[in-house]
C-alpha cells in the first residue's frame, strides 16, 4: 500500500537511503567476489556481458513499472519548476547514484573502492577509462585481460575518418575548442549504425547493440579529435603522433596532446578521466544527452548536444574559472601566504558579493570525494606538493569551510572537484584554461555513452514533462498547470 502526499515522498526517501547504506559492503563483497571468479574463466567483451545482464534488467523494469507503477515519488513544488528541476526524481540513470553525504557511487563502488579493484595501464596505478567504461557498462568488475581487450578494440577503432580531419582543419583557431569538439562530434554520425538500422527498420530490442557499436567507435575516436583541435589551436603545424594500439586510452590521449612522455600527466589524466566520467544524470551536460537520445537521435548527435551543455559557464567552465581565481589571490598576496592572509581574501571575496570558487555542490553536503581523490594524487608526488598553486588550494581548503559556515549562506561549505583539477593540469603544462572543458568532455562520454546504451536495452520513452504558466489571466499571475 503506497501513501499520498509528502509523506510518501518522505518515506520513500528514507527507506531508499536505508537501503542503500545497508547493502553498500554487501553489493562491494558480490562484486569482488564476481570479480575473483572471472579471473578464472576466459575473457569477455562488453557485448558479451551485456547481452547476459541487459534482458535481466529489462525483465526487472517491467515489473517495476507493473507493480509500482503508480508509486508516488516525491511532491513536484513551485521551486522545482522555476529552480531547475533541482533535485527532483524524474529520470531513470543506471550507472552512478550521487548520494549527499558519501559522494558518488558506480554501481554501489566509491572512488576508493575502485581504485582498490579497477585495473590500471601497465606500469601505472591509476583507474584507467576502459576499465571504468566497462563498470559502468556492465556493473561488473572487469578483469586485466578484459580490460586490455577493450584498449585494443578501442584503439583500433581510434583513428579519424578523413573527413573528419578535414573539417576540424578547415575551422578557425580562435573558435572555441568546445565548439569545435562538438562539431566534430555531431559530424560523426555519418558513421552512425545505430542511424543505419534504425532507417532500415530493425526491431526495439535490438536498438542497444547498434546504440553499443556507435558508443564505442564514438569513445575510441574522442581522443583523436580532441588532440587534433588542441594541436590546431595551441601548436598549428606540429605532427600528430599515430595512435599506439598497445596504449589505454588516455595513454594515446596525452601521447597525441604532445606529452607522452610525462608518466604523472598521463596517470593524473587516467584519474581525472575516470572520476569525472559519471555523476548521476541530472547535470546539464548528462541531462541534455539523455533528453536528445530519447528522440532515437544516434549517439554522436546526443553526445554532441550534452557537449554544448558542458560548455556552459555555469556547468564545464568552473574548473578554469576555479584556478584563474586561485591565481589572482596568489599574486595578490604575493609571499604573505598564510592561513590568516587566505582567510582575509575569503572574506573579501564574500563581502564583495561573490562566491568562493570550487566551494559548495548542489547535492553534496560533505567534501567531494573526487577532489579527495585528486588530492591525494598530489600527496604522493614531490614536486607537486612544491608548486605554489597546489600548496594554496591545499591551504585553502584548511580554511576555506570554517569561512564558509560563518558567513552562513552556503548549505555546503567544501570543495568540489573544480577546487583541485585545473591547478595539477596548470602544473603540468597544459596551460590553456579554454581546453579544460574539452578534457572534461572527454571524460563525461563514459557516463552518457553508457546511458545511452542502456536506456535503448530499456527500450525508454521519449521524453516529454509537462509545464507550468505563471500566466492565469491578465491581471493575475500564479502557477498553473
Amino acid at each position: 500500500m503506497f501513501r499520498s502526499s509528502s509523506a510518501t515522498a518522505r518515506y520513500v526517501s528514507r527507506a531508499c537511503a536505508q537501503r542503500r547504506f545497508a547493502s553498500t559492503k554487501v553489493l562491494f563483497a558480490a562484486l569482488t567476489e564476481d570479480w575473483s571468479s572471472a579471473a578464472h574463466r576466459s575473457p569477455q567483451t562488453v557485448r558479451e556481458v551485456l547481452e547476459e545482464v541487459i534482458p535481466k534488467k529489462q525483465l526487472q523494469l517491467k515489473q517495476l513499472k507493473t507493480e509500482h507503477g503508480q508509486a508516488v515519488l516525491g511532491d513536484v513544488k513551485v521551486e522545482h519548476v522555476v529552480g531547475g528541476m533541482r533535485g527532483l526524481k524524474a529520470m531513470l540513470w543506471e550507472a552512478s547514484v550521487l548520494d549527499p553525504i558519501e559522494g558518488i557511487r558506480f554501481h554501489g563502488l566509491s572512488i576508493a573502492d575502485c581504485q582498490k579493484v579497477l585495473p590500471a595501464a601497465p606500469g601505472g596505478k591509476e583507474i584507467i577509462a576502459e576499465s571504468m567504461l566497462w563498470l559502468l557498462l556492465t556493473g561488473k568488475i572487469p578483469t586485466e585481460a578484459e580490460t586490455r581487450q577493450l584498449s585494443r578494440e578501442l584503439a583500433e577503432k581510434g583513428e579519424l575518418p578523413e573527413y573528419i580531419e578535414k573539417l576540424i582543419d578547415s575551422l578557425p583557431p580562435t573558435l572555441h575548442p568546445m565548439t569545435q569538439l562538438g562539431m566534430g562530434v555531431a559530424a560523426l554520425n555519418h558513421e552512425s549504425k545505430f542511424q543505419a538500422a534504425y532507417e532500415r527498420g530493425i526491431k526495439k530490442s535490438e536498438y542497444w547493440t547498434y546504440a553499443l557499436e556507435d558508443s564505442l567507435n564514438l569513445l575510441a575516436k574522442l581522443p583523436a579529435l580532441a588532440a587534433r583541435i588542441y594541436r590546431n589551436v595551441y601548436n598549428p603545424g606540429k605532427p600528430l603522433p599515430k595512435i599506439n594500439k598497445d596504449l589505454d586510452l588516455v595513454g594515446n590521449y596525452v601521447n597525441m596532446l604532445g606529452y607522452g612522455d610525462n608518466h604523472d600527466l598521463t596517470e593524473y589524466l587516467r584519474l581525472y578521466i575516470a572520476i569525472h566520467g559519471d555523476h548521476e544524470g541530472g547535470n546539464a551536460s548528462a541531462h541534455t544527452s539523455h533528453l536528445v537520445g530519447s528522440t532515437l537521435a544516434d549517439p554522436y548527435l546526443a553526445y554532441a548536444a550534452g557537449l554544448y551543455a558542458l560548455a556552459g559557464p555555469l556547468h564545464g567552465l568552473a574548473n578554469q574559472e576555479v584556478l584563474r581565481w586561485q591565481m589572482n589571490m596568489q599574486k595578490e598576496l604575493g609571499g604573505n601566504i598564510t592561513h590568516d592572509s587566505i582567510k582575509e581574501y575569503l572574506w573579501k571575496t564574500l563581502k564583495s558579493g561573490q562566491v568562493v570558487p570550487g566551494y559548495g555542490h548542489g547535492v553534496l553536503r560533505n567534501p567531494d570525494p573526487r577532489f579527495m581523490a585528486l588530492q591525494q594524487f598530489c600527496d604522493t608526488r614531490p614536486a607537486l606538493l612544491q608548486d605554489p598553486i597546489v600548496q594554496l588550494v591545499k591551504k585553502t581548503y584548511e580554511v576555506a569551510p570554517a569561512v564558509l559556515k560563518e558567513h552562513g549562506k552556503t548549505k555546503n561549505p567544501y570543495p568540489n572537484v573544480d577546487a583541485a583539477s585545473g591547478c595539477v593540469l596548470y602544473h603540468y603544462g597544459l596551460t590553456q584554461f579554454k581546453y579544460y572543458t574539452v578534457i572534461f568532455g572527454v571524460s563525461r562520454a563514459l557516463g552518457c555513452l553508457t546511458q545511452y546504451v542502456w536506456s535503448r536495452g530499456a527500450s525508454s520513452s521519449i521524453g516529454v514533462p509537462g509545464r507550468a504558466t505563471t500566466i492565469k489571466s491578465a491581471s493575475h499571475a500564479e502557477p498553473v498547470c
